[in-house]
């Protein structure tokens, strides 16, 4: 069998999607994203290509999954490891929620230059990652943190606010659909995303 390649720059979403989909464990497809060109912006303007954190296991309890690493990101190649991170950590604490027993990853692997929005393309692109991942992973319940992610999931006509608080089933699993941490720091610690974000957590942490 020939040694996988990394998708070549300016690369099709089909392209990435076959190179994600050949890789056969975790190790493998994170070597082939690290190596990834295909969003010619974001891989000239990254510093780290951002994986995503598993379980020492390798099995998680749950995943969740945010829009693209920040700068705090980009610099250490982890997710949700600055202010929205910390902010999560302890939500997720409150909640009855152990980080190191989930997977936590992105749609969007790299940072967007001044951390704008993932443009439809490289999130198209980057798609292929992702699913894999959450093949690799099997886990039955995913948290979907901010529309991004939401869109991601339940379709580009999502409105957070009408989906939240409960679980959608997405190719056999149970994906619930949150405000990301960002929303909760705009808003103030008195806000309603934080609220809602805490109260969604506890009810993941309850169905599970």
């Amino acid at each position: 069998m020939a040694a996988l390649r990394p998708p070549r720059l300016d690369a099709a979403p089909d392209e990435v999607a076959r190179t994600a989909a050949a890789a056969p464990d975790w190790d493998t497809l994170a070597g082939l994203a690290r190596s990834c060109v295909a969003c010619p912006e974001l891989a000239a303007t990254r510093e780290h290509v951002v994986v995503g954190d598993v379980p020492a296991s390798g099995r998680p309890r749950l995943v969740l999954v945010g829009e693209a690493p920040g700068a705090t990101e980009d610099e250490t190649g982890r997710p949700f490891v600055g202010k929205s991170g910390a902010l999560l950590d302890q939500l997720l604490a409150e909640a009855g929620l152990d980080r190191a027993q989930a997977a936590v990853l992105n749609i969007v692997k790299c940072r967007p230059p001044g951390n704008r929005t993932p443009k439809a393309p490289e999130v198209a692109r980057c798609s292929g990652w992702l699913r894999r991942q959450l093949e690799l992973l099997d886990a039955r319940v995913v948290v979907a943190l901010g529309l991004s992610s939401a869109k991601w999931f339940l379709g580009p006509r999502t409105v957070l606010g009408q989906v939240r608080g409960r679980p959608h089933e997405v190719d056999g699993r149970a994906v619930w659909a949150t405000y990301h941490p960002s929303a909760a720091i705009r808003f103030g610690p008195n806000g309603a995303p934080r609220a809602a974000l805490l109260a969604d957590l506890q009810a993941v942490a309850a169905a599970l």
